[in-house]
């Protein structure tokens, strides 16, 4: 499979994504500003899924799944399910098993913004 390096430096943006180039960063970094307000806790439940907890808010919400709506727009692997459920929230992310890479990339920014919270 070919791919960008992925680092916590660097864009986690896989090949086959086709959002405009000039536009990545400026995507990766809405992601990493929705994961430093949001993300309370990170679990990783299976190699192809993520499920982040995220504080619950109308604002949360609403940036959680526009921000997923417009990724599966150019990245059309990834599947987004946000909950709302009993005033406790979460965005379950899952890639096909040739995109844990990004899987894994995407889990080690949520980490680094809710200050390694990783649960199993």
């Amino acid at each position: 499979m070919t791919h960008r390096d992925i680092t916590l430096d660097q864009q986690w943006v896989p090949s086959a994504c086709t959002l405009p180039t000039a536009e990545q960063p400026l995507r990766v970094a809405e992601f990493d500003a929705l994961f430093a307000a949001a993300v309370q806790a990170v679990h990783r439940p299976g190699p192809t899924r993520l499920r982040l907890d995220l504080v619950f808010s109308p604002d949360n919400a609403a940036r959680a799944a526009e921000l997923a709506a417009r990724e599966s727009g150019c990245c059309s692997f990834f599947a987004f399910t946000l909950t709302i459920d009993g005033g406790a929230m979460g965005l379950r992310i899952q890639v096909p098993e040739q995109h844990i890479d990004v899987l894994d990339a995407l889990q080690r920014r949520a980490d680094a913004a809710a200050g390694g919270t990783h649960a199993a």
